[in-house]
């Protein structure tokens, strides 16, 4: 037999470690009291969580997109404004070379004026050692210059006059319009004078009207408070003149009588007119009065015996309920009393109950192994 070395198989370990792992992923779950009790749904916070990294990340890479963006902006401005700086700087070094080359001061034709070289292409230098570049008028050459410069100067000096009659115009037309508008804002000033003043006169014939009717009312009321003034002068004068003419005062005891008429239930006299009783309706009045008094006295008697009985039975309503209420309490007390005894009895009973079930049935208590071996699987 030759001795070959096969590979291990691990399967069947690697699916008791999955089988190991997932009981005690189990036992999490279901020994887990929030999981339990509250009902956590883990799937729903798991995406919860998954959502907002990736809203998270999202929003990472917008914010990345954004600064890279916003640098390749700066960076093309940069540029832009580098490219510009250098055509600045190449267009004046161009204009620079231009000017050094082709625009020298010593070229120009007021070379001696400019650079102080008077006298440096005088008659000392004859002209017939000057070369062609050297002659600045040919013979025959602008043969009507002068007529042409007199002609620009009279067409210059036409131009400007014209210009000159244009300002001119201008000119008065601007002060023709200023005139026009001074004119207008002075029309308008003296119409705002006339309504001004036509408002005044207005305002002054209101006011007067006014006052002329608040005179006439004032006139008014004056002459309604001396009539009525008047009126009640003369109501005052008369009815001063009836009362000291009246039989009030003249204490007529007869005319009293007289207009009473008499008759059941209307008094014999009038009470404005009466001018004091007699000695017999004086005993009379005294007389009802004393009746009167010892009727009250007798009522008041009557009152207190009623009040007396009332008051014994009052009394006596008490005197049984407090026996009521006593008999009462004592029965109660009696119905505590049995209570408390049966009460007693049944504390007795339960006692000795306990104490048979604690020394004499359950004599086999529980250990703490018989409670662990519960709940320690999943299954």
């Amino acid at each position: 037999m030759y001795k070959v070395d096969l590979p291990v198989n691990h399967a069947a370990e690697d699916a008791v470690a999955r089988r190991r792992a997932a009981e005690v992923a189990r036992k999490a779950r279901i020994f887990n009291t929030r999981s339990r009790v509250l009902g956590v749904d883990l799937s729903a916070l798991d995406q919860q969580v998954e959502e907002k990294k990736l809203r998270q990340k999202v929003e990472r890479q917008r914010e990345e997109a954004f600064d890279e963006l916003r640098r390749s902006h700066e960076e093309a401005l940069l540029q832009q404004a580098r490219a510009e700086e250098e055509r600045r700087a190449a267009l004046n070094r161009d204009l620079i070379q231009y000017r050094t080359v082709h625009q020298r001061v010593e070229d120009s034709r007021d070379a001696d004026l400019i650079c102080d070289l008077k006298g440096a292409l005088g008659p000392t230098i004859p002209e017939a050692e000057l070369g062609p570049a050297s002659m600045q008028v040919f013979q025959g050459e602008d043969i009507g210059e002068k007529e042409r410069k007199i002609m620009q100067m009279e067409n210059t000096e036409r131009e400007l006059r014209g210009q000159k009659e244009v300002d001119e115009k201008r000119r008065l037309e601007d002060k023709y319009k200023e005139v026009l508008i001074g004119k207008e804002m002075v029309h308008q000033d003296l119409r705002m004078v006339q309504l001004d003043a036509l408002e005044a006169e207005c305002n002054k014939a209101a006011r007067i009207a006014l006052n002329n009717y608040n005179h006439a009312l004032a006139a008014g009321q004056a002459e309604k408070l001396r009539e009525r003034r008047t009126r009640e002068e003369g109501e005052g004068l008369a009815e001063m003149w009836h009362m000291v003419t009246s039989d009030m005062l003249t204490e007529c005891a007869e005319a009293a009588e007289r207009e009473s008429g008499g008759g059941p239930g209307r008094p014999r006299v009038l009470t404005d007119r009466w001018r004091g009783m007699s000695a017999e309706q004086l005993r009379e009045i005294l007389r009802e009065r004393e009746d009167q008094r010892l009727e009250r006295q007798k009522q008041l008697e009557a009152e207190k015996l009623l009040d007396a009985a009332w008051d014994f039975q009052r009394m006596k309503l008490t005197r049984e309920a407090e026996e009521e209420e006593m008999r009462t309490e004592g029965v109660q007390r009696e119905t505590r009393t049995q209570m408390d005894q049966y009460n007693k009895q049944l504390a007795n009973e339960q006692q000795t109950y306990q104490e048979y079930l604690n020394k004499k049935l359950y004599t086999n208590k529980p250990t703490a192994n018989f409670f662990n071996q519960f709940n320690t699987s999943s299954r």
